[in-house]
């Protein structure tokens, strides 16, 4: 029987010392080491509990865990686990349940170019050489980040993308995930947790069903309960304001049908962790009830540099598919979602860089693919020119996959590809009947955004295939970007006119230097500009600075 790391609601009391919300790297750290420093600690998450064998692997059950939320309207279970922002200028993907996005990242451990944090966007602590480098250890020694063995760096889709790594002169490397590939003593993890070696299944961003990813709930989330740390799921945060004896939290409970009630909880200590998205929402409608805050709330917002694409029907077998309810097949396994990346980027110039790295579609989605792919490739697929012969040969192994499967055929021959380089945080989050929304003109339009497609362009010609963009990404959408790397909204700053929050995470009152004594954001909200890299790593590190700098003024 699976052990519940969440409490009944009805053992959720009135007070405690530290009422964190949201339940991603940064609320599940605080959650660990608040817990740890002796502090009675209350987590609230909106989503559910999942633990391995409970995520979707068949089109269905996915479909049903799928919520959309679009300026015309919103669709789904709010507790769903694919939570979809659908803006004009770009839609923003994020994992909603215990352990946040964690659940349905590609788990990539990878710390930033130390130019990204000498950029003056970053409070003046921070630019030093080094200044994160005891956090990142420390995250590490937590997350337990590892390379793929030998097979998997072997499999079909790592060695397309180092082919196309080559010809476009460029160097690939193994990147350290977020999975197990080890059979562990007595099968416990360093924090106790049942964990499994990867079966290479490929479906790390839907859910891992096999214990192998280190996602949120193999690691920070259960230390924090074996310190007495309370966590709660299905519990909305609406907005925050000051009390007596703190602040007070105050929310719904998002009961079954939808049927909500409210809930308030007070703390002397309040931590904000429900992401950019999330926490931004959070306190702009707490200012609209008064609490006073940084003009910069809302700006600041970025994407990451996030550009996708994919190289269809390659030269290559790939098997760039996850297995869904399939049972794994060392012959033809995906192995973990992504295991390597070609490094793009320009010495010296943040601005200039990039990354490449592979994925894995969902296994859930295979009966899709076919059809999908074939299309896409109809509409706006990008390829060198083919001879009749050729083409017929492609006609065929299009039709072999729509009979045989996302195993055999065109299908079997296609890589997901990822790029993240850097944006200039131009976007703003705001509020628009009371729901969180954002607007970027023009994005989409860029140059660097029309040159970053070129790149993924140039990978998928080098292999063989057709370059299929961002499916959105076209004139009748505005060109609309997509993104899982939502940053910024209560970004940081020396002080109330350059940010919402100070190096230390503590809210600014909108005067000067002062801050909200007792009120903190902690998640990829604060983060001032774009990595270039996959970003867990980064919010992990300043959460840990920031709440051993808390623990500290605390003592």
């Amino acid at each position: 029987m699976t052990t519940r790391l969440s409490s009944p609601l009805a053992e959720l009391r009135d007070r405690y010392d530290v009422v964190i919300v949201g339940s991603g790297y940064g609320g599940a750290i605080a959650a660990c080491r608040l817990a740890r420093a002796g502090k009675s600690v209350c987590l609230l998450e909106r989503g559910e509990e999942r633990q391995p064998g409970e995520y979707p692997n068949h089109v269905t059950a996915l479909v049903e865990q799928v919520q959309i939320d679009a300026p015309i309207g919103r669709v789904g279970s709010h507790t769903a686990l694919f939570d979809v922002r659908y803006n004009n200028d770009i839609t923003v993907v994020i994992g909603c349940g215990l352990g946040g996005t964690s659940q349905i990242n590609a788990g990539i451990c990878l710390r930033p170019e130390p130019s990204v944090f000498a950029d003056s966007a970053w409070p003046a602590d921070l630019q030093e050489a080094g200044a994160l480098d005891p956090w990142f250890d420390t995250a590490e020694a937590m997350l337990r980040p590892s390379v793929a063995p030998e097979d998997y760096l072997k499999s079909g889709k790592t060695t397309a993308l180092g082919l196309a790594a080559t010809r476009l002169g460029a160097g690939l490397r193994p990147v350290p995930v977020l999975v197990n590939f080890e059979t562990l003593p007595d099968g416990l993890n360093h924090v106790g947790v049942a964990q499994q070696p990867c079966v290479g299944c490929g479906d790390c961003v839907s859910g891992c069903n096999y214990a192998a990813k280190s996602t949120l709930i193999m690691n920070y989330l259960p230390d924090a309960k074996a310190h007495s740390a309370s966590l709660f799921t299905r519990t909305r945060v609406s907005w925050v304001g000051k009390a007596a004896d703190g602040w007070r939290v105050l929310g719904d409970v998002i009961g079954d049908g939808e049927a909500n009630q409210p809930f308030a909880v007070s703390g002397a200590i309040v931590i904000l962790a429900a992401g950019a998205l999330g926490s931004t929402e959070i306190l702009l409608r707490s200012r609209d009830q008064g609490l006073s805050l940084s003009d910069r709330l809302g700006a600041a917002f970025s994407g990451n540099g996030d550009t996708i694409g994919f190289a269809y029907d390659t030269d290559h077998v790939v098997h760039g598919v996850g297995l869904g309810g399939a049972r794994p097949d060392p012959r033809s396994a995906p192995g973990p979602c992504s295991t390597a990346m070609v490094d793009l980027r320009a010495a010296g110039d943040p601005a200039a860089g990039m990354v490449m790295e592979d994925g894995a579609v969902p296994g859930a989605l295979a009966g899709l693919l076919a059809p999908a792919f074939a299309a896409a490739a109809a509409v706006s697929g990008q390829s060198a020119p083919r001879s009749l012969g050729e083409t017929l040969r492609r006609d065929g192994r299009a039709i072999e996959s729509g009979l045989l499967g996302a195993e055999a055929g065109a299908v079997a021959r296609t890589l997901f590809l990822l790029l993240m380089g850097h944006d200039d945080s131009g976007g703003r989050l705001y509020l628009e009947n009371d729901r969180i929304r954002v607007t970027w003109p023009g994005l989409g339009s860029r140059a660097n955004v029309e040159s970053d497609s070129q790149t993924l362009r140039r990978a998928s010609l080098a292999l063989g295939g057709t370059y299929i963009p961002n499916p959105i990404w076209n004139t009748l959408t505005n060109h609309n970007m997509v993104t899982g790397h939502p940053l910024g909204g209560c970004a940081m700053g020396e002080d109330a006119g350059r940010g919402v929050v100070n190096h230390k995470s503590q809210v600014f009152t909108g005067a000067g230097d002062a801050v909200h004594a007792g009120l903190y954001v902690m998640d990829g909200s604060i983060v001032p500009s774009a990595l270039g890299v996959n970003p867990l790593l980064t919010i992990s590190a300043l959460a840990e600075r920031a709440c051993h700098r808390l623990a500290s003024d605390l003592r």
